[in-house]
């Protein structure tokens, strides 16, 4: 998950789930509500932890990144809320029928789910945020997810009116969705952030402001967000008593900061200034003994994206090609990241899905081993060749990346290795934080960049949809034609085996053509207070739900 307005060539399809969300398929500390009778804690408030990245913007139609995400999940509330292992479960929305065809989801909305203003939420609070989102103005950069939905691919093309968008409101309480093909992932689509509804009051009393500061937002979510200015580094979640399910709410403050250095984070866990604090390298190593350690399955992958249209040799794929077969994943994350991080399969993580034709985990059977293996012989070979083909004896490339911890030690290790392993080239290393590293990767400003990508649902397209050629995600402008064409038949087949097949060509293609070089997949290793119960942790998309947790005594 990171998040731009995206062409119809990147609809999202079939069975699955998102970051964003249709979030992954793995759970943690999910002890139910029911439950917690007699084991609350007198004092219900959660010291919680960001590890190096800033709070972008709470407005859901630009949200692009996981904090955001996460606070705009906790703060709002859409159709539906994504549960333990991806379950959906009842939001806003109070029951749902869906046409024996598939194509048109009626939904009955509950009439005591009210914003923080005072207002109640209405259907018309849905169309008015999905037109909002869709809208190219709005230059929403999750607008893509609506393809699918009757007219979402026009509107976000400029073909057609964000008014002609397949949302109705039958009244107050009735919306009623129209899809242009059934869309099997499209619930859990509902349970995340850019299908949220938007207040109107809101978004036009605070104009360009809308969202960027935790005042200039109303919610409707279980908490409120209080403290947050739009730069600073700390804010609080509130619970929110407008909220219509509160009685199951039983934090009534989350306390959040974002923790440049692991170090910083794991002495303030150890000293009961924090809840959780994510670790790194040696800590992990150091603490694999600890009970409170947790080790979080993820579906991120960090990787090394090359800006073919601002470096014009980038577009040689033989010097892809020999930079990636010069690192050693296995190196990188047994010996400098050392947190539990793991050798990656290719673009599509390991672990997110499974193919339903054969069964088995779709990373590992489509794997192209020549682009996540060392080959320092070949790399030099292709090297010289590519350097010759462009007409360059040397070459001097920057290397942007984030400035935590993680990316540090990425960082050093890609830039070290290329410099060792292919004559000629230097690499300068651009340490920025989070947030610039977006930025410039929107603005096509950097040369070569690791970048990072967690997939917003259960399914390969997730990951697979933002690497074609006119997709927005695509900050390095890799093209290749028979990705695109199997992109676009995963898309619009109804047939499984097909949509599976067109999936496999694509994710070999990218391998075999080195759009990218894959580092590493992550974990999350954390230290977690055993206090803390009934979180809600997803490996995909939006992964935490704070709604249910508690603190026991």
């Amino acid at each position: 998950m990171q998040w731009k307005t995206v062409s119809a060539a990147v609809t999202v399809t079939a069975a699955a789930g998102l970051l964003l969300t249709a979030c992954g398929n793995q759970s943690s500390s999910s002890s139910s509500s029911s439950a917690t009778s007699g084991k609350l804690a007198k004092t219900q408030v959660l010291n919680w932890s960001e590890n190096g990245q800033d709070l972008s913007t709470l407005d859901p139609s630009l949200a692009i990144d996981v904090i955001s995400g996460t606070m705009i999940n906790n703060s709002q509330e859409g159709l539906y809320r994504l549960g333990n292992n991806s379950k959906v479960t009842p939001g806003i929305a109070k029951s749902t029928t869906v046409s024996k065809n598939k194509l048109t989801y009626t939904f009955t909305l509950r009439k005591n789910a009210k914003w923080s203003n005072g207002d109640q939420v209405t259907a018309q609070d849905f169309v008015y945020g999905w037109r909002r989102t869709v809208n190219p103005k709005t230059a929403s950069q999750y607008a893509y997810l609506y393809s699918g939905i009757k007219n979402a691919d026009k509107i976000t093309n400029g073909k057609a009116k964000a008014s002609t968008l397949g949302i109705k409101a039958d009244g107050k309480y009735k919306l009623t969705v129209t899809l242009e093909k059934p869309m099997q992932y499209f619930k859990l689509l509902m349970g995340f952030v850019v299908f949220f509804p938007q207040n109107q009051h809101a978004v036009e009393k605070y104009g360009k402001d809308y969202g960027t500061s935790s005042s200039k937002m109303v919610y409707n979510g279980p908490f409120k967000m209080t403290g947050w200015n739009g730069t600073n580094s700390t804010w609080t979640l509130v619970k929110n008593n407008q909220y219509w399910d509160k009685k199951h709410v039983h934090l009534t403050k989350i306390h959040d900061q974002v923790v440049k250095s692991t170090t910083t984070a794991f002495n303030l866990f150890q000293s009961g200034k924090l809840d959780m604090a994510t670790l790194s390298g040696q800590q992990v190593k150091n603490e694999k003994n600890n009970s409170k350690l947790k080790i979080r399955k993820s579906s991120r992958l960090n990787y090394l994206e090359f800006n073919q249209k601002k470096v014009k040799a980038l577009a040689n794929k033989k010097l892809r090609q020999a930079m990636s077969l010069s690192l050693n994943r296995k190196e990188l994350v047994n010996d400098v990241l050392g947190d539990g991080s793991v050798t990656p399969k290719g673009f599509v993580t390991a672990g997110l899905a499974n193919d339903p034709t054969t069964g088995k985990d779709f990373a590992t059977q489509n794997e192209v081993k020549s682009s996540v293996t060392q080959d320092t012989a070949k790399a030099k070979k292709l090297w010289k060749q590519g350097l010759k083909e462009v007409g360059k004896k040397k070459l001097t490339l920057t290397l942007t990346h984030d400035d935590t911890d993680q990316m540090k030690a990425l960082s050093e290790y890609v830039q070290g290795q290329l410099e060792k392993e292919l004559p000629g080239l230097t690499v300068k290393s651009v340490t920025v934080p989070y947030k610039t590293r977006i930025s410039r990767e929107v603005a096509g400003n950097f040369q070569l960049v690791i970048s990072a990508w967690q997939a917003d649902f259960a399914d390969p397209i997730s990951d697979l949809g933002i690497m074609t050629s006119t997709n927005d995600y695509n900050f390095g402008k890799w093209q290749n034609k028979t990705f695109d064409a199997a992109i676009k038949t995963a898309n619009s087949t109804t047939s499984t085996k097909k949509r599976w097949a067109a999936l496999a060509t694509a994710e070999k293609t990218i391998g075999t053509d080195q759009g990218v070089a894959p580092l590493s997949q992550n974990v999350i290793a954390q230290m977690v207070n055993p206090k803390l119960k009934g979180l809600v942790y997803n490996t995909a998309g939006i992964n935490y739900n704070f709604k249910s947790a508690y603190m026991t005594k």
